[in-house]
């Protein structure tokens, strides 16, 4: 980590602390994230850290933090006061704030953005279902779409950034409705839906159902069908989000379409065990993320070798090379 902190021209010791904790926090929880995060140039690398670790702290404090939802609560506000102070101020006390407000000043993330995730995050501590696709698009715009946004000046584009946010969007999306669709059960357990509830209605499924299966450990044959067809519009999506890859800058190409793979092969595991969801939790397996890491690692060596024999680069091009 110390090489990609050099690369990123992060020197202050106190900030490349906040970094490595943050490092650490995005290995420990996003392992299949992680791994796609090892296929960026290592300048990079320091601010998908800090970007991740951010989330999964404010993530914590809604789910893992135990005690009465108002004090959750209160632990939220005080991240957000935290985190809104300092981009005002420029510093924070906080290792992960810290490392978070450097990587937003770095690259210009938008603060509406931030607002955006911690809105969604405060929809976790009272919100338990979505009547409607339109419903839980709030919540995903904030929980998952933001979080793709502030990933994109990051990666670097080809085009304008504005004609690549819909895909980046769009990939940020894709992976949350897998997530939603592999943690039905462990959802349930927290108290909460996060599938349309008028389209779960359309085949015959509400709450009762859900949590028969949960408490069963199988899943009925209405609910295999309404999760197939939560299913194909989670493939749509990922169909969207692919063709977002070229308009990405080419060395952060690898990283993307890594992730979109293995996330989405979470899918066809879902699938493969006939929506099995109550039973076991789908992933993709250690040998295959291996594969296609390899496959990944491939593509970046070679456009790394054509970067540095080009003659005509953008500075950013040749520092990542």
């Amino acid at each position: 980590m110390s090489s990609a902190l050099d690369a990123a021209g992060i020197t202050d010791p106190r900030l490349r602390a906040a970094y490595l904790l943050c490092r650490r926090i995005n290995a420990r929880h996003g392992k299949t994230y992680y791994l796609a995060t090892r296929l960026l140039a290592p300048c990079q690398r320091p601010a998908v850290h800090a970007l991740y670790g951010f989330a999964r702290w404010a993530d914590d404090v809604v789910d893992h933090a135990g005690g009465h939802p108002d004090e959750r609560a209160a632990r939220l506000d005080a991240v957000s006061r935290e985190l809104f102070a300092g981009l005002d101020r420029g510093h924070s006390d906080h290792p992960v704030i810290a490392a978070v407000l450097d990587t937003a000043r770095r690259y210009g993330i938008r603060r509406s953005l931030f607002e955006d995730f911690l809105r969604s995050m405060r929809m976790d501590l009272t919100v338990t279902e979505y009547p409607d696709r339109r419903a839980l698009d709030v919540y995903v715009r904030g929980s998952a779409e933001a979080i793709g946004l502030e990933m994109l000046p990051v990666l670097g584009t080809v085009c304008d950034e504005e004609d690549a946010a819909p895909h980046a969007a769009a990939l940020g999306k894709a992976f949350q409705l897998t997530n939603f669709l592999r943690d039905v059960a462990e959802d349930l357990d927290l108290g909460r839906v996060y599938l349309p509830a008028d389209e779960l209605a359309a085949f015959g499924v509400d709450r009762d159902l859900l949590l028969w299966c949960r408490q069963h450990g199988r899943t009925d044959p209405r609910v295999r069908a309404a999760l197939a067809d939560q299913h194909a519009t989670t493939r749509a999506i990922y169909r969207f989000a692919r063709d977002g890859i070229p308009l990405l800058h080419p060395l952060s190409r690898p990283c993307i379409g890594t992730a979109l793979v293995l996330y989405s092969e979470i899918l066809d595991q879902i699938e493969a065990s006939d929506f099995a969801v109550f039973a076991h939790r789908a992933r993709v397996g250690h040998l295959r993320r291996a594969r296609v890491a390899t496959a990944g690692l491939v593509q970046v060596l070679r456009l790394r070798s054509r970067a540095r024999g080009a003659r005509h680069l953008p500075a950013a091009t040749r520092r990542w090379a």
